[in-house]
Protein backbone atom coordinates (compact mmCIF):
# COMPACT_ATOMS: atom_id res chain seq x y z
CA UNK A 1 0.00 0.00 0.00
CA UNK A 2 1.17 3.13 -0.82
CA UNK A 3 1.25 6.72 0.63
CA UNK A 4 2.00 10.15 0.39
CA UNK A 5 3.33 10.57 4.16
CA UNK A 6 7.06 10.70 4.52
CA UNK A 7 7.81 7.65 6.91
CA UNK A 8 8.92 9.79 9.64
CA UNK A 9 6.02 12.03 9.76
CA UNK A 10 3.36 8.58 9.54
CA UNK A 11 4.89 6.97 12.18
CA UNK A 12 4.97 10.26 14.60
CA UNK A 13 0.93 10.27 14.13
CA UNK A 14 0.66 6.73 14.74
CA UNK A 15 2.37 6.46 17.80
CA UNK A 16 1.04 9.55 19.01
CA UNK A 17 -2.60 7.79 18.05
CA UNK A 18 -1.98 4.78 20.10
CA UNK A 19 -0.54 6.85 22.92
CA UNK A 20 -3.69 8.74 23.12
CA UNK A 21 -5.57 5.29 23.26
CA UNK A 22 -3.50 4.37 25.75
CA UNK A 23 -3.98 7.33 27.51
CA UNK A 24 -8.08 6.64 27.49
CA UNK A 25 -7.79 3.19 29.28
CA UNK A 26 -5.87 5.01 32.17
CA UNK A 27 -8.46 7.08 33.30
CA UNK A 28 -10.66 4.67 33.31
CA UNK A 29 -8.02 2.21 35.50
CA UNK A 30 -7.81 5.17 38.03
CA UNK A 31 -11.70 5.37 38.81
CA UNK A 32 -11.45 1.52 39.62
CA UNK A 33 -8.49 1.91 41.95
CA UNK A 34 -10.52 4.98 43.56
CA UNK A 35 -13.57 2.59 44.10
CA UNK A 36 -11.81 -0.47 45.55
CA UNK A 37 -8.60 0.56 46.79
CA UNK A 38 -9.10 3.90 49.40
CA UNK A 39 -5.84 5.42 47.23
CA UNK A 40 -5.88 8.60 46.31
CA UNK A 41 -5.13 10.58 43.28
CA UNK A 42 -1.33 11.55 44.78
CA UNK A 43 -0.66 7.57 46.03
CA UNK A 44 -2.26 6.34 42.20
CA UNK A 45 0.08 8.53 40.09
CA UNK A 46 2.90 7.88 42.37
CA UNK A 47 2.62 4.39 41.81
CA UNK A 48 1.58 5.10 38.01
CA UNK A 49 5.62 6.79 37.98
CA UNK A 50 6.89 3.92 39.93
CA UNK A 51 5.78 1.56 37.23
CA UNK A 52 6.97 3.49 34.76
CA UNK A 53 10.01 4.34 35.85
CA UNK A 54 11.15 0.68 36.81
CA UNK A 55 9.91 -0.40 32.33
CA UNK A 56 11.60 2.70 31.19
CA UNK A 57 14.94 2.19 32.97
CA UNK A 58 14.52 -1.94 31.97
CA UNK A 59 13.78 -0.80 28.28
CA UNK A 60 16.72 1.98 28.16
CA UNK A 61 19.74 -0.48 29.17
CA UNK A 62 18.44 -3.22 26.73
CA UNK A 63 17.40 -0.90 23.36
CA UNK A 64 19.65 2.23 24.24
CA UNK A 65 21.48 1.87 20.80
CA UNK A 66 18.28 1.34 18.91
CA UNK A 67 16.36 4.01 21.04
CA UNK A 68 17.36 6.76 18.17
CA UNK A 69 16.66 4.42 15.20
CA UNK A 70 12.97 5.35 16.17
CA UNK A 71 13.03 8.75 15.48
CA UNK A 72 15.26 9.00 12.05
CA UNK A 73 16.91 12.38 11.62
CA UNK A 74 16.23 14.07 7.74
CA UNK A 75 18.91 13.16 5.19
CA UNK A 76 21.37 15.94 4.54
CA UNK A 77 20.90 17.26 7.91
CA UNK A 78 23.71 17.89 10.75
CA UNK A 79 22.99 17.54 14.62
CA UNK A 80 23.91 20.28 16.38
CA UNK A 81 24.33 18.76 20.77
CA UNK A 82 21.72 20.72 22.81
CA UNK A 83 23.61 22.33 25.35
CA UNK A 84 23.37 20.52 29.14
CA UNK A 85 21.57 23.18 30.47
CA UNK A 86 18.67 23.09 27.90
CA UNK A 87 18.49 18.58 28.42
CA UNK A 88 18.30 19.25 32.30
CA UNK A 89 15.85 21.83 31.83
CA UNK A 90 13.87 19.65 29.42
CA UNK A 91 14.12 16.66 32.05
CA UNK A 92 13.12 18.51 34.84
CA UNK A 93 10.55 20.47 33.51
CA UNK A 94 9.43 18.03 31.98
CA UNK A 95 9.00 15.53 35.48
CA UNK A 96 7.25 19.03 37.00
CA UNK A 97 4.78 18.85 33.84
CA UNK A 98 4.30 15.23 34.15
CA UNK A 99 3.19 14.87 37.73
CA UNK A 100 1.11 17.86 37.84
CA UNK A 101 -1.25 16.83 34.54
CA UNK A 102 -1.39 13.15 36.01
CA UNK A 103 -2.22 13.98 39.66
CA UNK A 104 -4.61 17.05 38.75
CA UNK A 105 -6.00 14.41 36.13
CA UNK A 106 -6.89 11.41 38.27
CA UNK A 107 -8.27 14.43 41.44
CA UNK A 108 -10.47 15.73 38.49
CA UNK A 109 -11.57 11.87 37.67
CA UNK A 110 -12.12 11.60 41.61
CA UNK A 111 -14.51 15.07 41.65
CA UNK A 112 -16.07 15.32 38.47
CA UNK A 113 -16.00 11.53 37.36
CA UNK A 114 -13.95 10.18 34.28
CA UNK A 115 -15.52 11.59 31.43
CA UNK A 116 -16.19 15.26 32.25
CA UNK A 117 -12.53 15.23 33.47
CA UNK A 118 -10.98 13.72 30.39
CA UNK A 119 -13.18 16.41 28.08
CA UNK A 120 -11.87 19.45 30.08
CA UNK A 121 -8.40 18.48 30.17
CA UNK A 122 -7.84 17.81 26.84
CA UNK A 123 -10.46 20.27 25.90
CA UNK A 124 -8.29 23.00 27.00
CA UNK A 125 -5.17 21.31 25.83
CA UNK A 126 -5.58 21.97 22.04
CA UNK A 127 -5.93 25.76 22.84
CA UNK A 128 -3.28 26.57 25.29
CA UNK A 129 -1.32 24.43 23.31
CA UNK A 130 -2.10 26.49 19.70
CA UNK A 131 -1.40 29.78 21.62
CA UNK A 132 1.28 29.12 23.39
CA UNK A 133 3.16 27.21 19.67
CA UNK A 134 2.21 30.10 18.26
CA UNK A 135 3.67 32.60 20.52
CA UNK A 136 7.21 30.26 21.05
CA UNK A 137 7.70 28.40 18.03
CA UNK A 138 6.09 30.72 15.70
CA UNK A 139 3.86 27.18 14.33
CA UNK A 140 0.81 28.79 12.73
CA UNK A 141 -2.29 26.90 12.06
CA UNK A 142 -3.53 28.11 8.63
CA UNK A 143 -6.98 28.18 8.00
CA UNK A 144 -7.49 24.42 7.68
CA UNK A 145 -6.04 23.78 11.18
CA UNK A 146 -7.95 26.41 12.83
CA UNK A 147 -11.46 24.87 11.69
CA UNK A 148 -10.32 21.64 12.76
CA UNK A 149 -9.50 22.77 16.20
CA UNK A 150 -12.64 24.31 16.12
CA UNK A 151 -14.18 21.73 15.00
CA UNK A 152 -12.84 19.34 17.46
CA UNK A 153 -13.46 22.01 20.29
CA UNK A 154 -17.47 21.89 19.81
CA UNK A 155 -17.44 18.25 19.96
CA UNK A 156 -15.60 18.27 23.52
CA UNK A 157 -18.25 21.05 24.52
CA UNK A 158 -21.09 18.47 23.16
CA UNK A 159 -19.16 15.93 25.04
CA UNK A 160 -18.95 17.82 27.96
CA UNK A 161 -22.59 18.95 28.31
CA UNK A 162 -24.08 15.88 26.91
CA UNK A 163 -22.00 13.69 29.66
CA UNK A 164 -23.49 10.16 30.62
CA UNK A 165 -26.84 9.93 30.74
CA UNK A 166 -26.82 10.65 34.52
CA UNK A 167 -25.07 13.46 35.25
CA UNK A 168 -26.11 16.33 35.75
CA UNK A 169 -23.53 18.80 36.34
CA UNK A 170 -19.42 18.72 36.93
CA UNK A 171 -18.28 19.68 40.15
CA UNK A 172 -16.28 23.32 39.99
CA UNK A 173 -13.77 21.56 41.73
CA UNK A 174 -13.09 18.91 39.17
CA UNK A 175 -13.51 21.09 36.61
CA UNK A 176 -10.55 23.39 38.14
CA UNK A 177 -8.11 20.52 38.67
CA UNK A 178 -9.03 19.63 35.13
CA UNK A 179 -7.99 22.94 33.76
CA UNK A 180 -4.28 22.60 35.90
CA UNK A 181 -3.96 19.34 34.18
CA UNK A 182 -4.41 20.57 30.72
CA UNK A 183 -1.68 23.38 31.89
CA UNK A 184 0.87 21.02 32.36
CA UNK A 185 0.09 18.88 29.14
CA UNK A 186 0.33 22.12 27.48
CA UNK A 187 3.86 22.55 28.76
CA UNK A 188 5.13 19.69 28.41
CA UNK A 189 4.21 18.92 24.81
CA UNK A 190 5.36 22.10 23.76
CA UNK A 191 8.87 22.11 25.61
CA UNK A 192 9.30 18.61 23.98
CA UNK A 193 8.65 19.74 21.10
CA UNK A 194 10.81 23.40 21.20
CA UNK A 195 13.82 21.19 22.69
CA UNK A 196 13.86 17.89 22.36
CA UNK A 197 12.12 17.96 18.60
CA UNK A 198 15.51 17.59 17.23
CA UNK A 199 16.97 14.53 18.38
CA UNK A 200 19.82 15.89 19.56
CA UNK A 201 18.59 16.47 22.88
CA UNK A 202 18.97 12.90 23.77
CA UNK A 203 16.17 9.57 23.07
CA UNK A 204 12.50 10.30 23.46
CA UNK A 205 13.18 7.50 26.05
CA UNK A 206 15.73 8.60 27.90
CA UNK A 207 13.93 11.75 28.43
CA UNK A 208 10.38 9.92 29.33
CA UNK A 209 12.49 8.28 31.63
CA UNK A 210 14.37 11.29 33.29
CA UNK A 211 11.40 12.94 33.50
CA UNK A 212 8.75 10.60 35.53
CA UNK A 213 11.97 10.39 37.33
CA UNK A 214 11.71 13.62 38.73
CA UNK A 215 7.94 13.37 39.05
CA UNK A 216 7.89 10.37 41.07
CA UNK A 217 10.74 12.35 43.28
CA UNK A 218 8.43 15.15 43.66
CA UNK A 219 4.88 12.90 44.18
CA UNK A 220 6.58 10.86 46.90
CA UNK A 221 6.20 13.70 49.67
CA UNK A 222 2.33 14.79 48.91
CA UNK A 223 1.78 10.88 48.65
CA UNK A 224 2.89 9.69 51.80
CA UNK A 225 0.77 12.47 53.02
CA UNK A 226 -2.33 11.40 51.47
CA UNK A 227 -1.57 7.71 52.11
CA UNK A 228 0.72 5.43 49.98
CA UNK A 229 -0.76 1.91 50.22
CA UNK A 230 -4.41 0.68 49.65
CA UNK A 231 -6.80 -0.20 52.52
CA UNK A 232 -9.01 -2.03 50.61
CA UNK A 233 -10.40 -3.67 48.03
CA UNK A 234 -8.94 -7.12 46.48
CA UNK A 235 -4.75 -6.94 46.55
CA UNK A 236 -4.19 -8.83 43.60
CA UNK A 237 -6.68 -6.97 41.67
CA UNK A 238 -5.06 -3.40 43.16
CA UNK A 239 -1.20 -4.35 42.53
CA UNK A 240 -3.08 -5.73 38.30
CA UNK A 241 -4.63 -1.80 37.89
CA UNK A 242 -1.29 -0.42 39.47
CA UNK A 243 1.15 -2.33 37.08
CA UNK A 244 -1.41 -1.82 34.29
CA UNK A 245 -1.04 2.12 34.70
CA UNK A 246 2.67 1.88 35.30
CA UNK A 247 3.48 0.19 31.54
CA UNK A 248 0.59 0.34 28.88
CA UNK A 249 -0.48 4.56 29.73
CA UNK A 250 2.66 5.64 30.98
CA UNK A 251 6.05 3.93 29.92
CA UNK A 252 4.99 2.72 26.35
CA UNK A 253 2.50 5.58 25.69
CA UNK A 254 4.56 8.39 26.81
CA UNK A 255 7.92 6.93 24.46
CA UNK A 256 5.85 6.84 21.51
CA UNK A 257 4.56 10.58 22.67
CA UNK A 258 7.65 11.77 22.69
CA UNK A 259 8.77 9.68 19.97
CA UNK A 260 6.00 11.41 17.62
CA UNK A 261 6.62 14.89 18.66
CA UNK A 262 9.96 14.93 16.88
CA UNK A 263 7.71 14.74 13.40
CA UNK A 264 4.66 16.16 14.23
CA UNK A 265 3.62 19.77 15.71
CA UNK A 266 2.40 20.18 18.52
CA UNK A 267 -0.86 22.03 17.98
CA UNK A 268 -1.25 18.46 15.26
CA UNK A 269 -0.56 16.34 17.94
CA UNK A 270 -2.58 18.01 20.99
CA UNK A 271 -5.88 17.37 18.75
CA UNK A 272 -4.90 13.70 17.45
CA UNK A 273 -4.68 13.07 21.56
CA UNK A 274 -8.08 13.95 21.55
CA UNK A 275 -8.76 10.50 20.48
CA UNK A 276 -8.15 10.13 24.26
CA UNK A 277 -11.54 11.01 25.21
CA UNK A 278 -13.36 9.03 23.27
CA UNK A 279 -11.55 6.03 24.14
CA UNK A 280 -12.36 6.65 27.53
CA UNK A 281 -16.86 7.45 26.61
CA UNK A 282 -16.29 3.84 25.12
CA UNK A 283 -14.90 2.61 28.50
CA UNK A 284 -17.60 4.29 30.04
CA UNK A 285 -20.19 2.99 28.13
CA UNK A 286 -18.73 -0.93 28.04
CA UNK A 287 -17.08 -1.37 31.00
CA UNK A 288 -18.18 1.01 33.76
CA UNK A 289 -21.90 1.15 32.39
CA UNK A 290 -22.00 4.73 31.81
CA UNK A 291 -24.98 5.82 29.23
CA UNK A 292 -23.86 8.11 26.70
CA UNK A 293 -26.82 11.10 25.78
CA UNK A 294 -27.15 11.79 21.51
CA UNK A 295 -25.25 14.85 22.26
CA UNK A 296 -22.73 13.28 23.63
CA UNK A 297 -22.37 10.73 20.51
CA UNK A 298 -22.46 13.27 18.10
CA UNK A 299 -19.11 15.13 20.23
CA UNK A 300 -17.52 12.22 19.95
CA UNK A 301 -18.08 11.24 16.39
CA UNK A 302 -16.98 15.33 15.63
CA UNK A 303 -14.41 14.70 17.90
CA UNK A 304 -12.96 11.67 15.57
CA UNK A 305 -13.54 13.85 12.22
CA UNK A 306 -11.03 16.41 13.81
CA UNK A 307 -8.97 13.78 14.55
CA UNK A 308 -9.00 12.10 10.79
CA UNK A 309 -9.10 15.71 9.45
CA UNK A 310 -6.20 17.12 11.12
CA UNK A 311 -4.14 14.04 10.10
CA UNK A 312 -5.07 14.59 6.48
CA UNK A 313 -4.49 17.96 6.66
CA UNK A 314 -0.55 17.08 7.61
CA UNK A 315 -0.29 14.19 5.29
CA UNK A 316 -0.74 16.66 2.94
CA UNK A 317 1.50 19.27 4.26
CA UNK A 318 4.53 16.90 4.76
CA UNK A 319 3.67 14.98 1.48
CA UNK A 320 4.01 18.71 -0.17
CA UNK A 321 7.03 19.87 1.54
CA UNK A 322 8.65 15.90 0.63
CA UNK A 323 8.14 16.15 -2.72
CA UNK A 324 9.40 19.93 -2.81
CA UNK A 325 12.65 18.69 -1.36
CA UNK A 326 12.79 15.63 -4.27
CA UNK A 327 12.12 17.81 -6.70
CA UNK A 328 15.05 20.02 -5.59
CA UNK A 329 17.39 16.72 -5.57
CA UNK A 330 16.12 15.58 -8.86
CA UNK A 331 18.67 16.54 -11.96
CA UNK A 332 17.33 17.88 -15.02
CA UNK A 333 17.20 16.24 -18.38
CA UNK A 334 17.00 17.86 -21.33
CA UNK A 335 14.47 15.76 -24.01
CA UNK A 336 16.43 14.45 -26.71
CA UNK A 337 15.32 16.04 -30.03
Amino acid sequence: METNLPPTAGRGIFYIFVAAVAWGTGGAAAAVLYDTSGMGPVAVSFWRFVGGVLLLTAGHLVFRRRSVALAPRPAGTQAVATPARDRWRLVLTTGVGLAIYQTAYFAAVGYAGLAVATMVTLGAGPILIALGSRVTMGERLGRAGAVTVAMSLVGLVLLLGGGSADTVSAPIRGIACALLSAGGYAGVTMLNRKIGGDGTSGSPQATALGGFTVGMVCLLPLALVEGLLPTSGDLRQVLGLLAYLGVVPTAVAYSLFFVGLASVRATTASVIALIEPVTAAFIAVLLLNERLTVTATIGSVMLLAAVVALILNERNAGAAQHGAAGSQRRPTHTPAN
